[in-house]
């Protein structure tokens, strides 16, 4: 495991259906294998929500964020808007979210979920940068 979990967010999953609990934790953890010195801050509401930065930022610059609801988990994307994305594999109509549906752990290994997630990172804000970085050209999802 990358980073275990904190009990404040293993507390809010509780309530959840243990293959959610497990889905959401598997997801969190794909993100923190790719962004092992991501802040990651929690919240609950009507979902559990964990949102990454590498500032702290998790408004201002977040890169990435997971959210358990009861049937799926969501790991969503906060410039996501801007990704290439030929195949249309994002959902979401704001202007910059755009996020993946995760029913279960199989679907981690579908290959387009690390590379968005990749793309996130490279963009991200860090305390090094007051500013995204620049969107690259690209052909497709990298």
């Amino acid at each position: 495991m990358a980073r275990p979990p904190d009990q404040r967010l293993l507390s809010y999953l509780a309530p959840y259906d243990p293959h959610l609990s497990r889905l959401a934790l598997a997801v969190r953890e794909m993100v923190l294998d790719e962004a092992p010195a991501a802040v990651e801050s929690l919240a609950r509401g009507y979902a559990v929500s964990m949102a990454f930065s590498f500032t702290g930022k998790p408004l201002k610059d977040g890169f990435c964020h997971v959210v358990a609801y009861s049937t799926h988990v969501n790991l969503g994307f906060n410039r996501g808007a801007q990704f290439a994305d030929p195949e249309q594999l994002l959902s979401g109509t704001g202007k910059q979210i755009r996020h993946i549906t995760i029913r279960n752990e199989q679907e981690l290994d579908r290959p387009h979920i690390r590379r968005f997630l990749r793309t996130a990172i490279e963009r991200a804000v860090t305390p090094e940068t007051s500013t995204p970085r620049p969107a690259r050209k690209s052909r497709g999802v990298r």
